[in-house]
Formats: structure tokens, sequence, C-alpha cells
């Protein structure tokens, strides 16, 4: 069964740090691109960051380019994002998703597009609170 369990959130003033972690169980991890994605309150799905099978690359949106560094652990099948210089418009919930596959089996929670790529989210996410 597929999981991805998200952590490490929590609630931090503006200028603040936080690091979240996805720990990735029932398929092959090191297979597959891991996305980044949030929701922010009253909006929809927007992804963070996308990171190769070996993490030597990723990709950041604009909004968190140079404030978050997203990595990876395949040994330990986990997805980590660093966040730093927190802003208020950072608050929201973080998932980390697989690109649909065959290979990943189960009903995901969700099923979003980003990047040319249907992707899954499949844990309950993690909430971040930027707040003064």
């Amino acid at each position: 069964e597929v999981q991805l369990v998200e952590s490490g959130g929590g609630s931090v003033k503006p200028g603040g740090s936080l690091t979240l972690s996805c720990a990735a169980s029932g398929f092959t991890f090191s297979n597959y691109d891991i996305l980044w994605v949030r929701q922010i309150p009253g909006k929809g799905i927007d992804w963070v960051s996308r990171t190769n099978t070996d993490g030597h690359s990723t990709r950041y949106s604009d909004l968190v380019k140079g404030r978050f560094t997203a990595s990876r652990d395949n040994a330990k099948n986990r997805m980590y994002l660093q966040m730093g210089s927190l802003a208020t418009e950072d608050t929201g919930v973080y998932y980390c998703a697989t690109p649909r596959s065959h290979y990943i089996t189960g009903i995901p929670i969700r099923t979003i597009q980003a990047l040319g790529v249907t992707w899954d989210i499949w844990g309950q996410g993690t909430q971040v609170t930027v707040s003064s």
C-alpha cells in the first residue's frame, strides 16, 4: 500500500524557518520524481518544487525560489523541504506527491496537474502557519 506521510509543519513567525519531511513507502521511491505542493487557504493547490530521482536537480516555483530547498534521501525513502524566510503568504497545507504511474497502486486522496504531469497526493499534508 502506497503511503506518503508529511510531517514537520508548525507555527512560525515571519522570517522563520521550518523543515518538512515526507516519508514514503509501498513503492520504489528512488524511481520517481517527487513534487511538493501546497494549498493556500481559500485557493487551489500550487506546486512548490519538483525533484528528480537522484535529487541532483530541483525545479522551484518562482514564489519560493531562493527561500526553499528540496532534497531527498533515497536510502531512507524520504523527501525534505527546507523553508526559510517564511512569509505569511506561505501559510497553507503542504503535501508531497508522486507522478501518476501504474506501478504506484492505490487510491490517492487527490490528483493534480502540474508541470505537464499528473500527480497523486496520498497523505493528509502538514500545516504550516506563518503569523506574527
